[in-house]
């Protein structure tokens, strides 16, 4: 009867009541909630995790971390946003607080691609000071505004006292600096900033050999090849080599050979050669021009148009502006049968492979070329999709005349792995240095800086307490430097302090006080300003939280009925006992709910 009765219960209870009916057995839980310091405090427990394994890889003698992977072998690396991003907690408070501190390394990262180790420090000794200061019963809105003061007047300072970056010297030393005190590193991006310049196209990947190597790339570069390998030329190196040819460029496909025909006579004409850029070419007129080109009686090669979609377009534009060539498009009342040939561009030469085409010495218009660099520059800076922001670098760096590919080499994966993290913040520090100018590096910019806090006072005590947070946090930089590289970084903080000369400062490469930009010890004033400015942002709201909430842990949920036990044959139904005990389990479950249950017979 039991039994039975469990098997036609029917709930009759309004929606409400099921779901307590349900937390009542494990299957939802509620949230948990921490209120003022107990909550700061476990939000600063976990800063301090993240921000003590970050801070081992500041500096010049900065050491390494070491990041398991699930897969493959573990990673090893320096850079800060990476460490940090690798980071979590199973305690959820200390993981809220670790979350704040990485979003301000990766904001720092996508804004000025180095410096996130900083920016990491920076946010916890800000916040950490903050809390004592909470806690001392000071009111953590006015706290936040002396922050934003005191930041305020900092970035002013910073932007006095930054420099424009000179030559050569001046890149290797900043690459040199960030990445970590390698100065084949510096050198060797000195070498690639000298020939393509700041807006040049640099790509970093994994190298084949023991050695980093570096392949220049001068002119317009896309990777696209020839259609089809009858086109080559030269056929010990398998390329297609060109010297001053006609550019013929279409967004769509070539079906006949028809409405070409004209373009490859003015081409035979005039005695050159032509080169066909198009979105494809059907095997018919792809079989007339490969079957002329071996009869020798039309110099000729036909290349696919590289990207795809919108990018297409704009990239064929790109190449049209470069080689004084005019765009065949459908959407602007242009088909190849009624156009002449004075839209066909050139170049000086193109060399074409099975994989990518290069024209160099284009014939566009540099009045052309400048106003579509100023517009591809206008579009980066307002675009928030890095996807987009990476296509419109490519682009300029194709259109500003250089690509320059580092093969990253090494005598394992692990090795090749930390030495391109490294040559990646490199390049984005010297790429920052370009854009604001350099001020003095191994923290010291900061730390000068902080003196002329001394005189910024706020409306009230504690905006002046938010300044004082700002103005010790400013020290923190050179100290940790000094501390990962052996000596007793509050004496040095403190003896330079009292100097009166701003560029003094400490070499703790060599552990010896020298005059910073004199010693090539310089930093990117973008990568300082925007590591204080994102550290304090972060930094100062959190400082003003007064409570969390946070999932409950879920409980463990409830065993399984006991074993059935065997059917004992044909003899009795004995294996029954563990049912009937789960049965009444259940039944007092419904009995202790107090939940207006309706059972049916």
């Amino acid at each position: 009867q039991q039994m039975r009765a469990i098997s036609r219960l029917a709930v009759r209870a309004p929606l409400a009541r099921s779901l307590v009916f349900s937390q009542h057995f494990g299957f939802a839980t509620g949230k948990d909630i921490q209120f003022g310091v107990d909550a700061r405090k476990l939000m600063l427990e976990g800063c301090d995790k993240l921000a003590d394994t970050v801070q081992t890889t500041l500096g010049p003698k900065g050491r390494n971390v070491v990041l398991e992977r699930s897969f493959g072998a573990p990673k090893i690396t320096k850079d800060g946003v990476t460490v940090a991003k690798d980071i979590s907690f199973s305690n959820k408070y200390h993981n809220i607080g670790a979350n704040l501190v990485k979003e301000v390394a990766s904001k720092t990262n996508d804004e000025a691609g180095d410096g996130t180790t900083t920016a990491t420090i920076l946010a916890r000794a800000i916040y950490k000071e903050g809390c004592k200061s909470v806690a001392a019963g000071m009111n953590p809105m006015d706290i936040r505004r002396g922050i934003q003061l005191a930041v305020d007047k900092l970035v002013e300072e910073l932007q006095k006292t930054s420099t424009k970056i000179e030559g050569r010297a001046d890149y290797a030393n900043v690459a040199t600096i960030s990445s970590n005190g390698d100065e084949k590193i510096g050198q060797l991006l000195a070498e690639i900033l000298d020939k393509t310049g700041p807006e040049g196209t640099i790509t970093v990947q994994d190298g084949k050999t023991l050695d980093t190597e570096v392949e220049f790339v001068e002119g317009l570069k896309f990777d696209r090849g020839y259609i089809s390998p009858y086109f080559i030329t030269n056929p010990k190196t398998s390329k297609c080599e060109m010297e001053n040819p006609m550019i013929l460029i279409v967004d769509k496909k070539v079906s006949s050979i028809q409405s070409v025909l004209h373009f490859l006579e003015h081409a035979s004409q005039q005695n050159r050669s032509v080169l066909i850029i198009a979105e494809d070419i059907e095997s018919e007129p792809l079989a007339t021009l490969v079957v002329n080109k071996l009869r020798g009686g039309l110099r000729v090669c036909a290349v696919k148009a590289p990207s795809f979609g919108d990018n297409r377009k704009a990239t064929l534009v790109d190449i049209a502006i470069s080689t004084g060539a005019q765009l065949i498009s459908e959407e602007m009342g242009m088909t190849l049968e009624k156009c002449e040939p004075s839209v066909l561009g050139s170049a000086k030469q193109v060399i074409i492979t099975k994989d990518d085409t290069i024209i160099m010495h284009g014939d566009g218009s540099k009045q052309d070329i400048d106003e579509r660099v100023a517009l591809l520059k206008e579009q980066k800076e307002k675009t928030t999709s890095s996807y987009d922001r990476e296509k419109l670098e490519e682009r300029l760096g194709r259109l500003t005349g250089g690509v320059a590919v580092i093969k990253v080499g090494g005598s394992s994966e692990v090795e090749v792995s930390e030495l391109k993290d490294r040559i990646q913040d490199a390049l984005c520090a010297t790429r920052a240095a370009a854009e604001e100018g350099i001020v003095n590096g191994g923290g010291m910019a900061l730390l000068y800086a902080s003196r002329i806090l001394k005189e910024l006072k706020g409306k009230n005590f504690d905006q002046n307490i938010g300044i004082e947070i700002v103005t010790k946090a400013c020290k923190i930089p050179a100290k940790t430097i000094c501390e990962n590289a052996g000596f007793e970084g509050s004496v040095i903080v403190d003896k330079l302090l009292e100097e009166a000369n701003v560029n003094k400062g400490f070499d703790a490469a060599k552990g010896e006080y020298v005059k910073m930009k004199d010693a090539g010890i310089i930093d990117p004033t973008k990568v300082v300003r925007t590591a204080l400015v994102d550290a304090s942002g972060v930094a100062g709201l959190m400082i003003t939280t007064e409570a969390i909430v946070a999932d409950e842990d879920k409980p463990e949920p409830a065993g399984g009925a006991p074993p059935m036990g065997g059917m004992g044959g044909m003899g009795g139904m004995g294996g029954m006992g563990g049912m009937y005990q789960s049965t009444v389990f259940f039944q007092k479950q419904f009995q202790s709910s107090q939940l207006p249950f309706h059972i049916y017979y």
